[in-house]
């Protein structure tokens, strides 16, 4: 059969499976848990958005872990604080289960803070289902984009939708990506974000200005513009954490499983937990440990087996990021087939312009650092289609990240595997769940507090809660919001002199604050007016110093890496401003967590050497491809 003749083949068929879904919510593939109490949802949702409330403190939290025994212990103990492992903290403990979470470093501090910062359904996995006809990728498909819809919705703060748009510079590009990406609208059904459409050459460089008109012997046909959605994914993450702590969830970061507990019939029972601020130790009891620990779940598994065998085969997706001026604000450019196959986009992004990615084997390291031949390549992809100099110069931050793949024992390639994410028990009493991506955490996490239900014959009080449950901040915002804080708040300033004097509640700074916060971000505007702490942390950045006394106080940052990497952005937009915001940031954490000279001192070591796994232009030095 003829790849046209395929094409056509599945098309149609796609096209009948999404109207059959559409006339029963919109997916033949996954169907919501229908068994959902009205009252129950009304419950939490009054808890987590209760005006009054505060999230526990650390301690608390850690007293909650400790004071578990064998014959009152957890029914649900998370080991890992990235997407997956807080939203299956928040879904476990919204179906009225007792639940604790330790995350060894800090929620997001691995492969959920490097993401692409893309909601999508996956338009290469659609691609490839059509001329594959591989039904698992299909479905795979059909599952993202439902979950797309939802995590916008749940977090309209932190996430929008987003247009992309891809050149064609041959009239038989423009035809297939046209079929190809209304195809995509089509199977999305109700869950769609809007209508994909063709602009003519003249249109696509009045949108995108810096896009090539012609190059290499091409002439612009014209782009497809289609639409995904965005993020920012370490402190959307950072939200499922707390709202699970609001909702009754003991969630401790910076605390590590130094092994597991077990009963006279080899069930695991639990873990002996280190918190790596304090260094003591102690025993958390829980009838199932689940398994969220990404990229590191393979040695998790070898605690409570010495030869369990490696699951996860790690992907390297490096990301750059590039002054505001590559991109219009309000618009990507989406490279569907570089020269080697992959896909490379180029997206507005807090105010600059994120580039990538990258997908090769890599070794799994807490620390990632990206080689200077995956910069190089995707910086060489782009220019192809931009008409302005792409330069090693402007790259004001570097970053590698690991997707922990599940391994296919047949695949050659990191390419061919699926990105589906796999669930299992292969020791009694821990639960893995490994694979997926961020779009479809919320599904992930379902399926494995079902499966830790199964396994350890819980007793939930209601069904899952979490397809129409907005994350803390989330509840009434509206995109408005900014301007009470911009016309009802001014930013004080200390001087060097330590005076205090008035700022304007700038625009800028209330759009960051409000989409970083949502309807919290008015008390971090009380702290930046009332303390004196309304001054900028980076020259061209919206990052207030009142940011890192709320966090400190209200989202358990303990370091100061939590704050410029996970809290706010800073490392991962421009690693140098980043450095001359540390002083600042960890003068603000001593106060409140009243470090000593030497804590500050520790904390600006472990700071400067993160930033310099950030290859900016400043801090790369290079050697045979290697930084050194």
């Amino acid at each position: 059969m003829s790849s046209a003749a395929r094409f056509w083949r599945l098309s149609f068929a796609a096209a009948a499976a999404a109207a059959t879904g559409a006339s029963v919510g919109g997916s033949i593939i996954f169907s919501p848990n229908l068994s959902v109490s009205e009252p129950a949802l009304d419950a939490v949702r009054q808890r987590i958005n209760d005006p009054a409330a505060d999230i526990p403190s650390r301690s608390v939290q850690e007293s909650a872990l400790i004071g578990t025994t064998p014959t009152s212990p957890l029914d649900i103990l998370v080991v890992g604080g990235g997407a997956t492992g807080c939203g299956v903290a928040l879904d476990a403990v919204t179906r009225g289960l007792r639940v604790g979470l330790v995350e060894r470093e800090d929620f997001s501090s691995g492969t959920s803070s490097r993401s692409t910062k893309l909601i999508h359904g996956g338009v290469r996995y659609l691609e490839k289902a059509v001329f594959s006809l591989d039904y698992g990728q299909l479905k795979l498909v059909f599952h993202a984009l439902e979950e797309r819809k939802q995590v916008i919705e749940n977090a309209p703060h932190l996430c929008h939708a987003l247009p992309c748009m891809t050149p064609c510079f041959e009239w038989f590009e423009v035809v297939y990506y046209w079929i190809g990406l209304k195809m995509y609208d089509l199977v999305a059904g109700p869950r769609l974000l809007h209508l994909s459409r063709y602009y003519s050459s003249q249109e696509s460089l009045e949108l995108f200005p810096t896009l090539a008109k012609t190059g290499k012997g091409r002439n612009l046909r014209g782009t497809v513009v289609y639409y995904d959605g965005q993020m920012n994914d370490s402190r959307l993450n950072v939200g499922l954490a707390c709202t699970a702590a609001l909702a009754g969830a003991a969630v401790l970061n910076h605390a590590e499983v130094v092994s597991f507990l077990k009963d006279d019939n080899e069930r695991i029972i639990g873990a002996r937990i280190r918190d790596n601020l304090s260094g003591k130790e102690f025993d958390t009891y829980a009838k199932v440990v689940v398994n969220a620990a990404g990229p590191f779940c393979d040695s998790v598994r070898k605690m409570a087996k010495k030869d369990s065998q490696a699951i996860i085969c790690p992907s390297s997706g490096v990301h750059v990021v590039l002054p505001d001026y590559y991109s219009p604000e309000g618009m990507g450019l989406i490279v569907p087939k570089t020269k080697d196959g992959r896909v490379v986009f180029m997206l507005p992004w807090l105010g600059r312009t994120v580039a990538g990615t990258t997908d090769s084997n890599t070794a799994i390291t807490l620390l990632p650092e990206p080689h200077e031949d995956e910069i190089q390549f995707i910086l060489d992809a782009i220019s192809d289609y931009l008409s302005i100099k792409v330069r090693r110069t402007d790259v004001l931050s570097a970053w590698s990240g690991i997707r922990p793949l599940a391994m296919d024992p047949s695949a050659k390639n990191t390419e061919s595997i699926s990105r589906d994410h796999v669930l299992f028990e292969d020791y009694p009493g821990l639960v893995t769940i490994t694979g997926g991506k961020w779009t479809t955490y919320r599904g992930m996490a379902e399926d494995a507090v079902n499966a830790a239900i199964k396994s350890g014959n819980l007793s939930p009080t209601n069904g899952c809660l979490t397809h129409n449950l907005r994350l803390i901040g989330g509840d009434s915002w509206e995109p408005s919001h900014f301007t009470v804080l911009a016309q009802q708040y001014v930013r004080m300033k200390r001087t060097y002199g330590g005076k205090a004097v008035p700022g304007i509640m700038d625009t800028a700074a209330a759009k960051h604050l409000s989409h970083a916060y949502g309807t919290l971000a008015e008390r971090v505007a009380i702290i930046a007016q009332n303390e004196g702490l309304g001054k900028r942390l980076a020259h061209g950045y919206p990052f207030l110093e009142a940011e890192v006394a709320y966090c400190a106080r209200h989202e358990y940052c303990e370091s100061a890496i939590d704050f410029i990497a996970r809290r706010s952005r800073l490392a991962f937009l421009d690693t140098d401003a980043a450095g001359r915001a540390l002083p600042r940031v960890i003068e603000i954490l001593a106060t409140e967590h009243k470090w000593n000279k030497s804590r500050q001192k520790q904390e600006l070591q472990k700071a400067k050497e993160f930033l310099e796994t950030f290859k900016s232009s400043k801090n790369a030095q290079f050697h045979d491809g290697k930084h050194k």
